[in-house]
């Protein structure tokens, strides 16, 4: 942000690949006519883990072969195709991506930049410009492209996957923390009565409510307190409704992008998808539960974060003369200076 030189700052993750066409997708909104002023926009990210990439560009798209990057893409497609495009339609997102984002560099000065003292600086800063565009009583939206722009390396080990959403888990308290002022204050409107809400009980509050719920059900069945016939049709009905959500999902992204076009595929992410309760889903709340350990130790550190790689299928450098030509680099300005 200190040597950004025009009107919109893109960041980017270092491990993301973009789509050929990513910014200018991604500036659209800054650019369209409308009444209320842009302050951020994001698009869909997937998982590039077993693609095909050669000199950082996206050549062939391939479910990932590993089972975690498999669940992950699975869990992308449900946040971002179902998720994010609801919260965008109802001006409620509170969230663009840290893997591939862009903002508007004055507000972001405005209200200070990035905060150093979070680990979840991705969030917070969308929190706060949107905390600042209410109390200037400013009309503001917060966009999503529903198109597929930035591919990026899932965690493929059960240690980096746990860090990850270790840090997820600590950097929405610690946003939510800092702007609890909102937390149902009819002064911000949709973002307090609504947005503010919904992180809180059920992205902050649920690692904890659901390990209460295993250690109350261990406890139960122990004291033999549980109806089994009654138990059983409850935990039919939560799977059965869990995993016609990740269908409908696979469904959706199937008749949009379809970026996972054979059927061995789609068969695969469906089978995948039987598994998240028992596998994928209970550590996912363990990691969440170790996120609230460690914010209650003052935890502050990311933690390593050690990636495979994404140059496993890209072929030997060309030899100088074989180099081809590179394209220039695409300077973003405000339309205005462009007219």
């Amino acid at each position: 942000m200190n040597i950004a030189s025009n009107d919109y700052i893109v960041c980017i993750d270092v491990d993301c690949v973009l789509e050929q066409d990513a910014l200018l997708k991604l500036m659209k909104p800054f650019l369209d006519t409308s009444d209320k002023k842009v302050i951020a926009t994001g698009g869909v990210v997937r998982i590039a883990n077993s693609c095909e990439i050669q000199f950082g560009r996206l050549i062939k798209v391939r479910l990932p072969k590993e089972y975690l990057p498999r669940m992950q893409a699975l869990e992308y497609i449900r946040a971002f195709l179902l998720g994010r495009m609801a919260w965008s339609r109802l001006n409620g997102l509170m969230l663009i991506s840290g893997a591939f984002g862009a903002f508007d560099k004055e507000v972001v000065i405005k209200v200070g930049g990035y905060n150093h003292k979070t680990v979840g600086e991705d969030m917070e800063l969308v929190v706060r410009m949107r905390r600042f565009m209410e109390e200037m009583k400013i009309p503001y939206r917060v966009a999503f492209i529903p198109d597929p722009l930035c591919w990026t390396e899932a965690p493929s080990t059960y240690k980096i996957l746990g860090r990850q959403r270790n840090r997820w888990t600590r950097g929405t308290i610690e946003t939510l923390g800092m702007h609890r002022k909102m937390f149902f204050n009819p002064k911000y409107h949709q973002l307090g009565m609504l947005s503010y809400p919904y992180w809180f009980f059920f992205e902050m509050c649920a690692p904890g409510v659901e390990f209460l719920g295993f250690v109350a059900f261990l406890l139960m069945a122990i004291f033999q307190l549980i109806y089994w016939q009654t138990f059983f049709a409850f935990l039919a009905f939560i799977i059965t409704f869990g995993y016609l959500y990740s269908a409908f999902a696979i469904f959706m992204e199937a008749n949009s992008y379809n970026q996972y076009n054979r059927r061995i595929d789609v068969a695969r992410l469906l089978l995948t998808a039987l598994t998240e309760p028992f596998v994928f889903h209970p550590f996912v709340v363990w990691s969440g539960v170790r996120g609230y350990v460690d914010k209650i130790r003052n935890k502050s550190t990311w933690g390593e974060m050690t990636r495979q790689g994404l140059n496993a299928n890209q072929p030997a450098p060309l030899k100088p003369a074989e180099t081809t030509s590179i394209a220039p680099v695409i300077n973003i300005t405000d339309k205005k200076k462009n007219d």
